[in-house]
């Protein structure tokens, strides 16, 4: 039996838009059902210096989840902890998609809830990439 690595996800804290609620949801999902043995890092703690936080993020793969493309949650690792092991660029994603952004950033109505499962799909596989199962 292939012992999988621990993966941590780290999500956007921006909440001064809705893709970072975008992304705090798909993390969520993540979290409460897709891949429930993965581990979350908070980000104001680890910019704020949280030895724990960043340690975890030297020591085990490490996925950001940006809500756009200033890529916060990427840089902070990158800085303090050394490189992702993926990344998922909500804003990105959704110009793949050709999708918008939710109108609302404190409540999301129901097709923004899909389109929060879909980039926890990409989440997802990614996790299993980086996990040594299937392609990213």
């Amino acid at each position: 039996m292939k012992i999988r690595p621990k993966v941590g996800v780290v999500s956007c804290s921006g909440e001064c838009c809705s893709l970072g609620t975008l992304s705090r949801v798909a993390t969520r999902l993540i979290l409460e059902g897709v891949r429930p043995e993965t581990v979350t890092l908070c980000l104001p703690l680890f910019l704020a210096g949280d030895s724990g936080e960043r340690e975890f993020a030297q020591r085990f793969p490490t996925i950001p989840v940006d809500g756009c493309h200033k890529q916060c949650a990427k840089k902070a690792i990158e800085k303090y902890s050394g490189p992702t092991a993926a990344d998922v660029d909500v804003e990105a994603l959704l110009e793949e998609w050709d999708e918008k952004a939710p109108e609302d950033r404190r409540v999301l109505g129901e097709a923004d809830v899909e389109l929060a499962e879909r980039v926890a799909a990409e989440i997802a596989k990614r996790i299993d990439w980086v996990q040594g199962g299937q392609d990213a």
